[in-house]
């Protein structure tokens, strides 16, 4: 299996678009199954349709969804904090893409993003494995 660690900076926004390292990891790689995943309590991975308001679309979700306010029982940092734990249960925080020829097998609009709505730690680590098939 080929495996590697990337380090990103999510910085404020929700959601980080991580495609093209995605695309750059699988290339020349063949035919398998690429599988991703963030080793975080606070983020998740989702294939969504970015760059056409979709990206605010999903943070007013998550905000109907999960309200940030001092309503869960897991509270410390900043205000709100115990939503970006439940926030994994929902978005997972790992996927699994077929990959043919070395390319992610994405539909025209799909686009690989980490969710991340927790502020006080921006700095993220993504794993991306390869297994190639038989």
């Amino acid at each position: 299996m080929h495996s590697e660690v990337l380090q990103l900076n999510t910085g404020t926004d929700l959601v980080t678009d991580v495609t093209s390292e995605l695309r750059r990891f699988c290339g020349g790689l063949g035919d398998g199954l690429c599988h991703l995943f963030v080793p975080h309590a606070t983020a998740g991975l989702a294939i969504m349709e970015t760059g056409a308001g979709s990206e605010p679309d999903l943070a007013d979700a998550i905000d109907r969804f999960l309200p940030r306010e001092d309503i869960y029982r897991h509270q410390h940092g900043s205000v709100g904090h115990g939503r970006d734990h439940v926030l994994p249960a929902f978005v997972a925080p790992s996927i699994s893409i077929p990959v043919l020829d070395g390319e992610p097998a994405l539909g025209t609009w799909q686009s690989v993003v980490v969710v991340d709505s927790n502020t006080d730690n921006q700095q993220r680590t993504l794993r991306l494995s390869f297994l190639a098939s038989p």
